[in-house]
This record gives structure tokens, sequence and C-alpha cells, in this order.
């Protein structure tokens, strides 16, 4: 066990990530308090050595940095409301999957009350808290983050951007769109798979590899959407539409349906009728302001 040079910390909610986070904590020797509104999920970080409280009004008690992990904005009100005499003067980390303008109006909470703000975004899955694979993004409080930064890496890479405290949880779900459009490729790709007798195991072996590669793309496509130059020197628009248009005939005949493709190729329907089918398919971003 390491000794952190940032403590006490208190954690209020232990959901599968809050509970990652604590454990990350205990196993660094850092003085961690510990509440979840159901009883019972704090046992064994009590038995590591986390001190368990029965309201969030003890569990602040302790004072040090407050990191909320609940499950959404609403929450966080709920159980920060009634206590919010208690936190004047306090640091103040949420890691609750926020919107950006939800993060905003808990900055402007905190501010209303003499509450030091930081808002964060988890960029890893529970099991990576800790590990090298795991990042962290912050913005709100320069203050917050410089002063406990040597226990956020506990967490992960830790990358503050800025003072506006919706920022992180922008690029957070930006991130995250990416990552859930491409398991829906997945889903969209297997399903049409398996009517020919792959299994989804079968098609997984195949996919990595291929959007692996295809992901080698993206910095290109970045590029043109930055320069804003859509000049297509080969599969343009129209020739993106005649591929959609077929993968959406594949998958109604094979019985599966287009419903995961469609709004794509209704993006690419968008810019064709606007006389842009010339133009090279990261254009299409263009439709999406």
């Amino acid at each position: 066990m390491t000794t952190t040079p940032v403590g006490p910390v208190t954690v209020l909610g232990l959901g599968e990530m809050g509970r990652a986070l604590a454990w990350t904590l205990v196993k660094a020797g850092a003085p961690t308090t510990v509440w979840n509104r159901t009883p019972g999920r704090d046992t064994d970080l009590v038995a590591a050595g986390a001190r368990g409280a029965n309201t969030p009004a003890e569990a602040v008690h302790d004072g040090g940095l407050l990191i909320t992990v609940l499950l959404d904005h609403a929450s966080v009100h709920d159980t920060l409301d009634p206590i919010a005499g208690a936190l004047t003067g306090r640091r103040w980390l949420n890691l609750t999957s926020t919107s950006p303008e939800e993060s905003r109006e808990l900055a402007r909470w905190a501010a209303d009350h003499g509450i030091d703000f930081l808002d964060g975004g988890i960029m890893a899955v529970p099991p990576m808290i800790g590990t090298p694979a795991s990042a962290l993004l912050y913005s709100g409080s320069r203050t917050v983050f410089d002063a406990h930064r040597p226990l956020l890496e506990l967490f992960g890479a830790a990358e503050y951007f800025d003072t506006d405290p919706g920022t992180a949880a922008l690029l957070d779900f930006a991130l995250l769109a990416n990552m859930y459009l491409m398991f829906a490729g997945f889903f969209q790709g297997s399903a049409m798979a398996r009517t020919a007798g792959f299994t989804a195991a079968d098609f997984a072996a195949r996919a990595v590899p291929w959007v692996t590669a295809m992901a080698q793309g993206l910095p290109e496509y970045a590029r043109v959407i930055d320069s804003g130059d859509y000049t297509a020197e080969v599969q343009h628009l129209a020739f993106q539409k005649a591929a959609l248009d077929a993968i959406s005939r594949a998958a109604t005949d094979a019985g599966v349906g287009d419903t995961l493709i469609a709004p794509l190729a209704a993006l690419v329907d968008r810019q064709v009728a606007k006389g842009n089918g010339a133009s090279a398919f990261a254009r299409v971003t263009e439709e999406l302001h």
C-alpha cells in the first residue's frame, strides 16, 4: 500500500464506477469515506479500511475533497441540496455523467454555495480505473485540479482543458458517441452475417481488423473537415449513397432491417439532394450543424 499526498476524500455513490474509484483510493492509502443510497454496497470497502457513512451529511463531515459518482444530474441535486450549507468552502469533483449544460448548472449552484467545482469525464470502464488504460478529462476549477492532481492521477491519466465546466462533459460524450456508433455498426453487421450462418464471434474476428484498419483514416477525415475543402477525387457522396442504399437493401433482404444504418443514409441523401453529390464523404458532417 502506498500513501497519497492528498486526503481525506469522500465518495458519494457506489455504483460500479464509484466502487472502482473508492477501491483505488483505499488501496492507495487515502482516508476514504463512502456513502451509497442503497445500504450494503460499502461492506467490502469498509473491511478494507474505508469509513462507511449512513447519510450524505455524515459522509461529508470528514471534510477533504468531495467526489460525486451518482446516477444522473437530478440525483446530484437530490443528494447535495439538503446539505449545501455543510459544503461551503469545500472542493467538489463531479464524476457523475452530466451533460455539458447540466455540468454548468452544477457549477453555478456550487458557486452560489461557496463550493469550488471541478467536473470530470471518465474515459474508462470500471475495471480500467487505476490502470494505464484509464484517462479522465477535467474542466472547471483549475484550483481543484492542481491541488488534487496526485489523487486524480491515481484514477488514470488526468487532462485539464479549461475553466468552462461543460468542456470535459462535451468531449466525453463526443467520444462516447463515436464509441456507441462503432458498436451499433457491429450490431448491424453481425445481425446480417448471422442470417448466413456466421456466429457473432465469427463476424467479430473479421470486424476487429477491418475496423482497426479503417480507423487509420480518421486523421485524413479530420484534415478535410478542418479545412472545409470537400473536393473529392474518389468515393464522393454520390458513390457513398449508392453503397449505403445497397447495404440497406441487403439488410432488408436478409430480414434484419436497416434501422441502424438508415440515419447515416438519410444524412447522405440530404447532402446529395442539396447538389453535393460530387463532394467528399466527410461533408456529411455539415449536415449535423
